[in-house]
């Protein structure tokens, strides 16, 4: 029986790329990553990719953006959405099916870092390919952008006295989609913002993991 697919997104270091890559080295998740799409050319994680020998590529939304003024951005952004769903389901921003081209399982946003909008989402949902995203967040806390710093602040505030990790299911409303994974991290007072980003991201890799391993099992029902 072949190996269920998975495609993930990154957007810069890829730590979290790695632990999906090392992962399957182990045999503890048992898929195969088809490709790796950056939405910056910059991105270590491509390097990553490349040195596990991961097809990679780059959906750039600065190239969309080139030469175009202010108010023809949203057009500009719709399609950088619907070509990048292209991309997945058919292996062609264009929307041609390429020969001998296999669409994944599931899509793995790993440090992604862009918004995901109904031009991408819809025609994933009507293909029936699931999408997880990694959120340093509990679910229902500091949705979006800077949600580490953001639950550091509170909790030296004394507003909480727990942070986390969540992986979800990626829906149009941000980081609001029903949680497959969900892990406390304790933030003490006085811990610092450097020593609160280590745990979450220590804790992430294994969420990360183990997020994925439960998406596909699901996928199979």
């Amino acid at each position: 029986m072949s190996k269920q697919t998975i495609t993930v997104l990154i957007s810069g270091n890829g730590s979290n790329l790695q632990a999906l890559i090392d992962a399957t080295a182990k045999g503890e998740l048992n898929a195969d990553i088809i490709q790796v799409i950056s939405s910056s050319s910059d991105a270590y994680g491509l390097t990553r990719a490349k040195d596990a020998s991961i097809p990679t590529r780059v959906h750039s939304l600065k190239n969309y953006y080139k030469d175009i003024p202010k108010g023809d951005r949203p057009l500009a952004r719709k399609k950088f959405n619907k070509e990048l769903a292209n991309l997945i389901i058919h292996g062609d921003k264009e929307g041609e099916e390429v020969p001998g081209y296999k669409r994944p399982d599931l899509i793995v946003c790993a440090g992604w870092m862009l918004i995901l909008a109904p031009e991408f989402l819809t025609p994933l949902e009507d293909e029936g390919i699931s999408i997880i995203n990694l959120h340093p967040a509990l679910p229902g806390a500091f949705e979006g952008t800077h949600a580490i710093d953001r639950a550091w602040k509170a909790a030296q505030d004394g507003e909480i006295t727990k942070g986390g990790v969540m992986v979800h299911y990626v829906i149009q409303e941000v980081d609001q989609g029903e949680p497959l994974i969900v892990k406390e991290i304790e933030i003490p007072k006085g811990i610092t913002l450097e020593e609160y980003e280590e745990k979450v991201h220590s804790v992430e890799h294994g969420a990360i993991v183990e997020g994925t391993v439960k998406a596909l099992e699901l996928a199979k029902k």
